[in-house]
């Protein structure tokens, strides 16, 4: 996503966790000399090349300006982004909130998250864990959790800070659900969102991003199967549907896992919406192992779902694992994104005809707590929640 700045423009690719560092930068660059920014992602082969994209595409636009790349991608292959000619500084991601690095005012504390309708809040940094397709933790290095005055304090300058409240705000982080385990008496997620609750009583949604479904303690299953202001959505990184391969993955969760955590969050919380990552084609997978990957589809009621074809990262062990062919990882990919297209429908379609409090966006669009999106009435301001009651489904939106 990119929008402009008073000195330029900063894209962000990738997850929440960069859109929230990205309003950072932002709020840093209000005092730097001409500069735009990309913010990069790594997760696959396919967001380096898009990161390398946004940086020619942001030199043409901006010949004058001082263009630099920050991100995972940007840490990982530093080298190889500062070898573009079109790049005249790199800054890593341990460097990428310290005001220095955008020759900003250090007295001037960056601006919170407020340019956006919900403000993004970043809660923890880094992973743990070893998943055998995954790279980020070399970008993100170990699991940093943020304590609990300084989340607050940050969501409160977020709250009260601009010409309009903010309504939601969104949790973010590299492994969300780690959060606590390295702060004194290691706390758990659950602990985090009762005291956000608690210390914003007026705050009418709280959303949480990706989770691990292991990691959900019970006081954070709760909150999310019972509490009003804790949005009905999750979004589980599940990756895939096939004990083998998430063996090979060396995820923590099994199939049955998954299925069971879904059917126990819907019987507390029937209208909850369950969103996942889904990675198609990973080494070694057959017809078998991509059959139960299709099947998690529905067994999960998945109607949010982020399918990743796989793509070979180097440095990985998945990398060194035998590969499928990309001509049929591509095919699998789409048969994904075909059933849950269909799985997405049928669950909009229960959603025609009924209310629904939708948060408004800049572009005529919003997001219902059940993160559907929905068309908002011509001229509602951004940022203000509204009741609509669709009639229909066009292009996979209600309105």
């Amino acid at each position: 996503m990119s929008q402009l700045t008073p000195s330029g423009e900063v894209i962000s690719l990738g997850c929440r966790l960069n859109i929230a560092e990205s309003e950072a930068i932002r709020g840093f660059l209000a005092d730097a000399p001409p500069t735009v920014v990309v913010n990069s992602c790594a997760v696959t082969a396919e967001a380096v090349r898009q990161s390398r994209r946004a940086v020619r595409r942001l030199r043409r636009a901006h010949p004058g300006a001082r263009l630099v790349v920050t991100g995972c991608a940007a840490t990982i292959d530093a080298d190889a982004f500062a070898a573009m000619a079109e790049v005249d500084a790199v800054v890593s991601n341990s460097l990428k909130l310290r005001p220095e690095s955008w020759a900003a005012n250090p007295a001037r504390p960056p601006r919170a998250a407020g340019s956006h309708t919900r403000a993004f809040v970043p809660v923890q940094n880094g992973c743990d864990h070893a998943c055998t397709f995954c790279i980020i933790p070399q970008g993100r290095g170990a699991s940093v959790s943020v304590p609990v005055p300084s989340v607050l304090e940050a969501i409160g300058q977020t709250v009260l800070a601009g010409e309009r409240p903010v309504h939601e705000v969104v949790l973010t982080g590299v492994d969300v659900t780690s959060w606590g385990a390295d702060l004194p008496g290691a706390p758990k997620l659950g602990h985090l969102v009762q005291a956000i609750l608690d210390a914003f009583p007026t705050l009418p949604r709280l959303r949480l991003s990706s989770l691990d479904g292991v990691e959900i303690d019970p006081l954070l299953f709760d909150l999310i199967t019972q509490e009003p202001r804790v949005m009905p959505h999750i979004h589980l990184s599940l990756q895939s549907g096939s004990d083998m391969v998430l063996k090979r993955m060396k995820r923590r969760h099994s199939r049955r896992d998954a299925i069971a955590l879904v059917e126990r969050m819907k019987a507390r919380r029937p209208d909850i919406a369950i969103g996942a990552d889904l990675i198609a084609g990973f080494p070694t997978e057959t017809a078998r192992m991509h059959a139960e990957n299709l099947s998690i589809v529905s067994e999960c009621a998945v109607v949010h779902a982020h399918i990743f074809p796989y793509s070979p990262r180097p440095g990985t062990p998945a990398a060194r694992m035998p590969q499928v062919d990309p001509v049929l990882v591509r095919e699998r990919a789409a048969e994904l994104r075909a059933l849950a297209g269909r799985e997405r429908t049928r669950w909009l379609e229960t959603l025609v005809a009924s209310p629904a409090q939708v948060l408004a966006e800049r572009d005529g669009t919003g997001h219902a707590p059940n993160f559907a999106c929905y068309r908002v009435p011509v001229g509602t301001p951004a940022g203000n929640i509204v009741t609509v009651t669709p009639t229909r489904i066009v292009e996979g939106m209600l309105e």
